[in-house]
């Protein structure tokens, strides 16, 4: 099982679990999740630059932001923003964070 890809590997842990019930997972286990996917998938190669992010479309954070407009290299618009955002650790602690800004990913977190 450890040689199957990640995706691979997710939907079949996901076949054999059985839910007792349909619910929402709470926020901060959401953003702890993401938080150890994004570390993870860091740690395996440089993350689409922020520029690239928002050229697919996908909004960005007000530091985001400020980082992809800032005269700085690609390698460093790559890294992961949110590992020093304030707002992450908020959400992996507190259900309801007091972050309200848009393109936050851990401020939908606390929406769903």
């Amino acid at each position: 099982m450890i040689n199957l890809p990640e995706e691979e590997f997710i939907k079949k842990m996901a076949s054999e679990v059985e839910l007792a019930e349909a619910r929402p997972a709470p926020g901060r286990l959401k953003s702890k999740l993401y938080s150890a996917l994004v570390r993870r998938q860091a740690e395996t190669g440089p993350l689409a630059s922020l520029s690239d992010t928002k050229d697919l479309g996908h909004d960005l954070c007000v530091f985001e932001q400020l980082v992809e407009i800032a005269p700085v290299g690609e390698a460093v618009k790559s890294l992961n923003i949110c590992r020093v955002c304030h707002a992450r650790m908020l959400a992996e602690h507190f259900e309801n964070p007091p972050t309200y800004w848009s393109g936050c990913p851990y401020v939908q977190f606390k929406k769903c």
